[in-house]
């Protein structure tokens, strides 16, 4: 199973113009569809009066999910080259958005294939690419008398609390390296009363 993947930390912009079409691109990270729904509507809202806003986008730490979307350009002219250009990073969880304002003269399909690999790539050469890894969502159950002894093994295991509550029965809701989680989830059968719940 894979460990870790590449990804953008941050947003990037880029422009491109070619005979009088403007092509203004972002990358961004995301992590969702519903995510990349909300950012798409939020582009036609902004750039409402563009000729089109086409985009592609990859998703899961093996990037399996993907697609492309040519608005209405001819079919294979702009979202295939836009997600070529995140493919050829090695990158997942990206969408990358070109919002075209038509200049008047058409470009052909070679022209608009070019201009959208071109305006994508732009976007892509600023962005910084990091290494995150691949994470299994969990809740940890337990009592609060063992809470010095799960506290610290959750810590070796460079695993993320996302949030936690101490009461009675206290509940950790995690994020546990894929790497770290067959010996943390060892050491966690072997304290009494430890549940682990996958989420």
């Amino acid at each position: 199973m894979i460990e870790s993947f590449q990804t953008i930390a941050t947003t990037t912009e880029g422009l491109y113009k070619s005979k009088g079409s403007k092509f203004i691109s972002f990358a961004l990270p995301v992590k969702t569809v519903e995510e990349i729904k909300e950012v798409i509507s939020g582009f036609r809202k902004k750039f409402h009066d563009a000729r089109h806003i086409c985009y592609a986008y990859v998703l899961g730490s093996e990037g399996t999910e993907f697609r492309a979307n040519d608005d209405g350009e001819p079919s294979g002219t702009a979202g295939r080259p836009i997600l070529g250009q995140i493919h050829s990073k090695g990158i997942t969880d990206v969408l990358v958005v070109v919002v075209r304002y038509f200049g008047g003269v058409l470009l052909g399909t070679g022209g608009l294939v070019s201009a959208y690999k071109e305006a994508a790539s732009i976007a892509l050469k600023d962005a910084v690419v990091v290494v995150k890894n691949v994470e299994i969502q969990c809740e940890i159950h337990f009592q609060y008398q063992m809470m010095n002894e799960v506290m610290k093994l959750v810590k070796d295991s460079e695993t993320v609390i996302d949030t936690q509550y101490f009461e009675n029965e206290c509940v950790l809701k995690c994020l546990v390296p894929v790497r770290n989680e067959k010996e943390l989830f060892e050491k966690l059968r072997k304290i009494d009363d430890v549940r682990i719940i996958f989420c």
